[in-house]
């Protein structure tokens, strides 16, 4: 039986909307596909690089090929990073491999921001494309999963 849900906790507190993406950090994506194919499939895949995004206060570009799946409404999001700096990198040079952040698409990224600084959460990836379509990663210390925010109509 499930546990019910605590709303004491402190995420369960800020209105954030559901969440509607998990994402891996895989070495390889072909392995990926033939791994996950039958639970996840049909695919569908991109470029999912990045130019000129804020991450660790330094501007830089990222070479990503991501690969898309659901479960559901629940999108899986499986990334293979290829170069350049972001949370992958550091993901895969630290030896991991598999689960990486969970996805909130939100009104306005800058406020949910503010929201969870309040539990530390702090933007680490950022990145404006337009005056309404912008991402963010954010950690906290001690906690190894990352969460998203991603404002786009």
């Amino acid at each position: 039986m499930a546990n019910p849900p605590n709303d004491d906790h402190p995420l369960a507190n800020l209105g954030l909307p559901p969440i509607d993406q998990v994402g891996f950090v895989v070495k390889s994506l072909a392995e990926t596909e033939k791994r996950y194919g039958a639970l996840f499939g049909p695919w569908t895949r991109m470029d999912g690089s990045v130019e000129a995004a804020t991450y660790r206060g330094r501007v830089c570009d990222a070479k990503l090929e991501l690969l898309f799946g659901h479960s559901g409404d629940l999108e899986i999001e499986f990334i293979e990073w290829q170069g350049g700096e972001s949370p992958h990198r550091e993901f895969i040079e630290s030896g991991r491999e598999g689960m990486h952040h969970l996805r909130y698409r939100v009104d306005d990224t800058d406020a949910c921001i503010e929201k969870v600084a309040k539990i530390g959460y702090r933007p680490i990836w950022y990145k404006q494309f337009s005056e309404d379509i912008v991402f963010a990663y954010l950690e906290r210390e001690g906690d190894p999963l990352l969460i998203e925010f991603l404002q786009m109509p």
